[in-house]
C-alpha cells in the first residue's frame, strides 16, 4: 500500500505537510516472525503497514493473549511507548514478511510541534485508536463469542485465511477447539 494512501486514511493533509511527514520516513523489511516490539521495552518507531501481517500480545499465565492485529494500511506501534514513552506492556510479532514504512517518534513529536496539520494528523490517529479499544471493549462485554468471531469476519475478512487459528482463538478469548465449533456452524 503506499504511503501517502496510508497517511491520508487517518486524516488528510496538504501536499506541503506530505511532504514535511514524507521526508522523515523510512523503509525496512523483516522476515515473518521477528518481533517488532518486545513487552518491557521501549520502540522508537511509528509503522505503517506497507505489505504483512502483525499482532500484539501478551503473556499472562503461561498463554499468549492477542491483543489486536494490523494488516496493509494499519499504522501500529505500542500506545504505551508512544504516548508515554515507557516501556510497553505487549509485543508486536510478525505473522508474515512484513515491509513498513517507519517514522522516529522523536521525528514525529518535532513535527506535532511545527506542522498544525500534522498535529491534527496526531490526535486523529490517537482519536481512532481510542475507539478501536473502546468498540473492543464494548464487543468483549456484550458479545459472545460467535458474535466476535461474526465481527472479525466482517471487518478483517481475509485475516482468517492469513492467521493460524491458534492466534485467532487468543485474540476472540477462547479455545482453539471452541472457534472450531462456531466455524462449523
Amino acid at each position: 500500500m503506499d504511503l501517502k494512501t496510508i497517511i491520508s486514511s487517518v486524516y488528510e493533509i496538504s501536499e506541503e505537510a506530505m511532504t514535511a511527514f514524507v521526508a522523515k520516513i523510512d523503509s525496512v523489511e523483516f522476515p515473518k516472525g521477528h518481533i517488532l516490539s518486545r513487552a518491557g521495552s521501549r520502540d522508537s518507531y511509528l509503522y505503517f503497514i506497507k505489505q504483512g501481517v502483525v499482532r500484539a500480545y501478551t503473556e499472562y499465565d503461561a498463554k499468549e493473549i492477542t491483543f489486536w492485529f494490523g494488516i496493509e494500511g494499519d499504522v501500529v506501534c505500542s500506545m504505551k511507548n508512544f504516548v508515554e514513552r515507557k516501556p510497553s506492556y505487549e509485543s508486536i510479532d510478525l505473522l508474515e514478511d512484513c515491509i513498513f514504512y517507519r517514522i522516529h517518534i522523536s521525528d514525529m513529536e518535532n513535527l506535532f510541534r511545527k506542522n498544525i496539520e500534522i498535529a491534527n494528523w496526531g490526535r486523529s490517529f490517537l482519536g481512532k485508536e481510542i475507539m478501536k479499544v473502546e468498540n473492543r471493549l464494548i464487543e468483549y462485554q456484550f458479545a459472545n463469542a460467535s458474535e466476535r468471531y461474526e465481527a472479525l469476519m466482517k471487518n478483517k475478512p481475509k485475516l482468517l485465511q492469513r492467521v493460524p487459528l491458534g492466534i485467532i482463538a487468543s485474540y476472540l478469548g477462547i479455545t482453539q477447539v471452541s472457534l472450531s465449533r462456531i466455524r462449523g456452524k
